[in-house]
């Protein structure tokens, strides 16, 4: 007898019908996936640079993706990160400017080292190792160069078309790596790694279109790009990657690196195609680079980059890795070997300056020596609640301390990154994008029985205006590899100091810096490379062919001493107010009540209402009085949670 309800589906129709649910799922999932807004939150996650240099292996980064699991990924910290080289053999004669030890494919394509790799061996890529992070709940990171390599290019491999699988052709012929490489844009502090492509022709597309294709494949999920930002500047090479990333299916994280030398004039170009983007140089842990982060900061969260449009979602400034634990040192060819150089309060401190102004927070120590201490600072909740979801992060200005009782900070913010040329009062020269009105005004200046001078007039303390000069000579014949073409460069010159003529201004440095050198620029034997190029255009602008960016002078002022504070609003009205020493001695600071009220337009009509607490310590703190006020240790900060 019917009864109107149906019968089951027989056990192969179930089976199928699990299995095309499953697909569903898995297709909505991964639909899900690819809208989500990437990067909503500044990124967070573990990388190999500050603990194992380019010498890291797979058993060692497993161990520590592991303990990133166990113990950060609660916390948000979700990226493993294998930094640069993972491609070079690990061989007597191998470090970071080598030619020759690295593995690339016959497209030109690198792939990973095999003996440090050896799960590469499947299909001479990352997959294996990305399936292992992936089921550990984390996401897969490497570190890239620009462009193509110089082992590439003097092979003269052939450029995978991904469309065919076969060898790239346009105009009826074979296009190879030696018609996409920019020999003259080779990186300014690995010459023999790696060059610019061209990415006007369709060969250097399909090139760059191969790799990151590939990489998705691997089943990556952040790219760290390197050498292609501030003085080596390649901006088309950064928006054609961001567009290329944006044809694939599953989301990447694009992030750049590094960034000496970056102001916001600068970063306006570029960050709504990135995710981050490095704004200083490389951080160590010495308190001479966690200082030189302040003023950067302070200048992007004045001009609105935190948190601004990026790629398929945000982009986030970034103050670079977190060196503490167990560490290395800088471009050597070993392992962790020595305990973090900076003390408890200034490991704090960049905790939470880091914090404050929303830079992503990538730690950079062995995780298999990680101690609870350490663990205590980067996993303070509500430090990383700040980082996360707190609005309005900016520096505060109206900070007093015991010493001067005068506010410590006014006026507009200057650089702390730049270098000596001359003599000649102190003035300084640095790079920032044309648009800057402070890059006008440039002039040709020629003396009798002299070579003639590029020069810029610039006003001192007492208002006397001078003239700041720097020797113009043509190029001299090449005696390096790489050469210029004549006919485009004929109105390029070097530029040197004291009418010298055999050495000449660089307009990047020849190897990595650590944040708080004096980086830009730098002088070396004359040749024709891009980076010692310059031109002179009718705006009055001094233009690097490097990097397309502009000259400007101005004096030191690295801003780096006294007191200085920070402000922000939390998601649920809360108010964080950090209090920061730069100085060598204790210091006791403090904060009107009505000034905080004024910078964030907020009303405290019944302080005593509020509660105030000290994080670090836990201590609270009363509003009763119209101050907030701490001592506050040298290298040291103290940071306020106010909720009313």
């Amino acid at each position: 007898m019917h009864t109107g309800a149906s019968s089951p589906p027989p056990p192969w129709r179930r089976h199928c019908l699990c299995s095309e649910l499953l697909v569903f799922l898995l297709f909505l999932w991964g639909t899900s996936e690819a809208n989500e807004e990437l990067a909503a939150l500044p990124p967070r996650g573990w990388n190999s640079y500050d603990s194992f240099s380019w010498t890291v292996d797979e058993s060692a980064y497993l161990q520590n993706a592991q303990i990133l699991a166990e113990k950060l990924l609660p916390h948000g910290y979700q990226y493993a990160v294998i930094d640069f080289l993972w491609y070079r053999k690990y061989v007597d004669g191998a470090y970071t400017d080598s030619y020759g030890f690295d593995n690339i494919d016959e497209w030109g394509r690198p792939f990973p080292d095999l003996q440090r790799f050896p799960s590469s061996r499947v299909d001479r890529g990352f997959s294996q190792i990305a399936s292992m992070v992936h089921g550990m709940g984390l996401k897969f990171g490497i570190h890239l160069m620009k462009g193509i390599s110089v082992q590439a290019v003097n092979a003269n491999t052939t450029i995978l078309d991904i469309k065919t699988g076969k060898p790239y052709l346009e105009d009826g012929r074979q296009w190879t790596a030696r018609d996409i490489g920019l020999t003259h844009r080779t990186c300014a502090w690995m010459p023999h790694g790696f060059m610019s492509v061209n990415t006007d022709t369709g060969a250097g597309r399909a090139f760059l279109r191969s790799l990151y294709r590939q990489y998705a494949g691997w089943g990556v999920d952040f790219v760290k790009v390197d050498c292609i930002f501030s003085t080596d500047y390649s901006p088309e090479e950064i928006i054609t990657i961001s567009e290329l990333l944006q044809e694939i299916d599953r989301p990447i994280v694009l992030s750049l690196s590094p960034g000496t030398e970056v102001t916001p004039a600068l970063a306006e170009n570029i960050s709504d195609h990135v995710n981050m983007y490095r704004i200083t140089g490389d951080d160590w842990d010495n308190w001479n680079d966690v200082s030189s982060h302040f003023s950067v900061s302070s200048s992007f969260a004045a001009a609105k980059k935190i948190g601004a449009t990026g790629l398929r979602g945000r982009s986030w400034p970034d103050l670079d890795m977190l060196p503490f634990g167990w560490l290395t040192d800088p471009s050597v060819n070993q392992g962790p070997h020595r305990k973090c150089n900076l003390t408890l309060d200034e490991q704090k401190t960049q905790m939470a300056l880091w914090s404050m102004a929303k830079s992503p927070l990538m730690y950079g120590g062995d995780l298999r020596h990680l101690d609870d201490l350490t663990l205590s600072i980067i996993t303070n909740p509500i430090l990383l609640k700040i980082n996360h979801y707190s609005k309005n992060n900016m520096e505060f200005r109206y900070v007093y301390s015991e010493r001067t009782s005068k506010k410590e900070h006014s006026g507009r913010f200057r650089s702390p990154h730049h270098v000596h040329l001359t003599k000649n009062d102190g003035i300084f020269v640095s790079l920032t994008a044309c648009s800057d009105d402070t890059t006008n005004g440039w002039y040709m200046l020629s003396q009798d029985g002299k070579p003639d001078h590029v020069c810029r007039n610039y006003k001192i303390q007492n208002e006397k205006s001078i003239p700041f000069c720097l020797g113009k000579t043509k190029p001299l014949v090449a005696s390096d590899i790489i050469i210029m073409d004549n006919m485009d460069h004929q109105s390029k010159f070097h530029l040197s100091v004291r009418n010298t003529h055999d050495t000449c201004l660089d307009a990047s440095a020849g190897r990595r810096r650590t944040a708080s050198e004096l980086r830009f620029p730098m002088f070396s034997a004359c040749r024709w490379h891009a980076k010692q190029m310059w031109e002179l255009n009718a705006n009055g602008n001094l233009v690097s062919s490097y990097s397309g960016l502009c000259a400007m002078v101005e004096s030191r002022d690295g801003g780096t001493s006294g007191a200085r504070a920070w402000v922000a609003t939390g998601s649920k009205g809360e108010i964080y107010l950090a209090f920061f020493n730069l100085g060598s001695t204790s210091i006791k600071m403090a904060a009107r009540i009505s000034d905080l009220g004024k910078v964030l337009r907020r009303a405290f009509l019944r302080k005593q209402l509020c509660s105030c607490t000290e994080v670090w310590s836990g201590k609270n703190f009363s509003l009763t009085k119209e101050e907030i006020s701490a001592v506050v240790n040298p290298h040291g900060s103290v940071v306020f949670e106010i909720i009313c």
